[in-house]
């Protein structure tokens, strides 16, 4: 086990996230906090990234308008970007950070982008995909 997957871990703690799954093989970690939307938040460490990817929802209504207004939310999330997956099929929240020189303010930073914007776009997210 790194030093980096240690102090991930210390960090998840720190911000009252409760870790729900941990591999430590994988130096991978899936953490929820109810109270800030956050649901199988999965954080990986990777060789210099640690990685952060929560499912959103998958995808009913694939429509120009859908995806380019995912854009438009992008502009105003302080961290990371809610992104399409490779089939097309889900929206997910992705952020990376280095690892090697990660700190506590950087994490936190992550986190609460994603609370944040979830809460900020929550409603609109679910009505993109309805229509």
């Amino acid at each position: 086990m790194s030093e980096h997957y240690n102090k991930v871990i210390e960090f998840s703690n720190a911000l009252g996230l409760d870790i729900t799954h941990q591999d430590e093989k994988e130096e991978l970690i899936v953490v929820s906090n109810e109270d800030k939307g956050i649901y199988n938040l999965i954080i990986d460490c990777e060789d210099t990234l640690l990685i952060f990817e929560q499912l959103i929802y998958t995808i009913q209504n694939a429509s120009e308008n859908h995806f380019l207004r995912l854009l438009q939310m992008n502009r105003t999330l302080i961290h990371g970007a809610f992104v399409v997956d490779e089939e097309g099929k889900q929206v997910i929240f992705r952020d990376t950070l280095q690892i090697e020189n990660l700190d506590f303010n950087e994490f936190e930073g992550t986190i609460n982008a994603l609370s944040l914007g979830l809460a900020e776009y929550s409603s609109e997210l679910l009505s993109l995909n309805k229509n």
